[in-house]
């Protein structure tokens, strides 16, 4: 019996040992995932689709268990993921700019779903052509308080939505602008005479785009600026004529203008990350960090922004669909939403930068003064934007 098991372990030991897989481009040996000597990874395109599914999940939107690690940490703990990066514990979780992306699309996306305009008129549908045709001063103030009050529905249930809110505060200023003209005119002109016709026909005429000032025309008065070349003008008026047909569209369906603003949003907060990751250097230049490190702040900060505003979405989804007796819950959860972001934002300032309170508080104040000031441009950017293209 054991010249049998010694024999058998004779011929195990003489059998070859199975073949070194190798490179199939360079021949080099295998020794992980990619050769060492050319880079080419050992998987390719042909296999089961279903591993390339997952492989494309995981590159694209890191959809794994690192998810449900990073995101209650995100929400809850300020500066911590910004800290553990630092120190080089980065496997755990999510990367920073997989993170944003992530949830700046989907926080968006839903936003569209959620948010409605259908019940607010603007324009030649609604009480601003009423205040354009108004005959009698009263009649003008009584339509503009009703389109204020719509709009101010519709800044209550946005939430200040970066984007939809300095919209609708710019609609707000248009209709008091037009409404003080509308009562300078009535004040001017006589009812019934032909001052008064006139200056109705050039209140109605104020709806279009105007140029030097007169309604802008392709033809007859297009957009003309001399330090510009020819093609530059062209492009324009052709922007302007589509912005003018986007107008009326507009009026018929404002949701088309909140649809294209929030597509976007994304891409115009991606453009101001890098400018304020700049201010924060600029905040803390004494205390010698590289810009990458604020740039990871402010990616991690602008994540759990967008992660605070998916949430007040799905709160107000869930608002609209459960019974009015659980409305007032919702909305206290929503109201403690929008105290927990600044707050959040000020512990984060101040354990990932480890400065005094007096100090991190100045500078938290300067800096979202001079964000705020940033982000107004860039979302009056994306609204004019979204006119154009949507």
């Amino acid at each position: 019996m054991s010249d049998a098991i010694h024999t058998d372990t004779a011929d195990e030991g003489m059998r070859p040992a199975p073949p070194q897989p190798v490179c199939q481009n360079c021949g080099a040996p295998l020794l992980g995932e990619h050769c060492y000597a050319c880079g080419q990874p050992v998987k390719g395109l042909v296999r089961h689709f279903s591993s390339i599914l997952g492989d494309f999940l995981d590159s694209v939107l890191n959809i794994d268990a690192r998810v449900f690690r990073t995101l209650w940490p995100l929400f809850s703990r300020p500066g911590f993921l910004s800290h553990e990066y630092f120190e080089g514990r980065r496997v755990r979780f999510v990367s920073p700019v997989r993170l944003f992306v992530f949830l700046s699309i989907v926080t968006f996306f839903v936003a569209q779903f959620t948010l409605d305009f259908s019940g607010v008129k603007v324009g030649n549908d609604g009480n601003d052509d009423a205040i354009a045709s108004a005959k009698t001063v009263q009649e003008v103030v009584r339509n503009r308080d009703a389109t204020l009050a719509e709009l101010q529905k519709a800044h209550r249930d946005t939430g200040d939505v970066p984007g939809v809110s300095v919209g609708l505060d710019a609609a707000a200023t248009a209709i008091r602008a037009k409404a003080d003209r509308r009562i300078a005119e009535l004040k001017a002109a006589k009812p019934g005479t032909a001052e008064a016709s006139k200056a109705t026909k050039d209140a109605e005429e104020d709806e279009d785009l105007s140029f030097n000032g007169k309604p802008w025309d392709a033809k007859t008065n297009p957009i003309d600026v001399p330090w510009l070349p020819g093609f530059a003008n062209r492009k324009l008026n052709e922007l302007a004529g589509h912005a003018k047909e986007n107008v009326h569209r507009m009026q018929r369906d404002p949701n088309l203008l909140k649809d294209a603003v929030l597509r976007a949003v994304p891409s115009t907060l991606f453009v101001l990350l890098p400018i304020f990751a700049l201010m924060l250097k600029i905040m803390y230049a004494f205390r010698r960090r590289l810009y990458m490190e604020h740039l990871i702040v402010a990616l991690h900060s602008h994540a759990f922004l967008c992660l605070s505003l998916l949430l007040v979405f799905l709160l107000m989804a869930l608002e609209d669909a459960f019974a009015p007796a659980l409305h007032g819950v919702f909305r206290l959860l929503q109201t403690l939403l929008w105290i927990w972001m600044p707050v959040y934002l000020l512990l984060m300032q101040k354990r990932v930068y480890g400065q005094g309170w007096p100090m991190t508080v100045l500078k938290y104040c300067l800096l979202g003064f001079c964000y705020f000031i940033l982000l107004s441009f860039g979302a009056a950017f994306t609204m004019l934007a979204g006119l154009v293209w949507m």
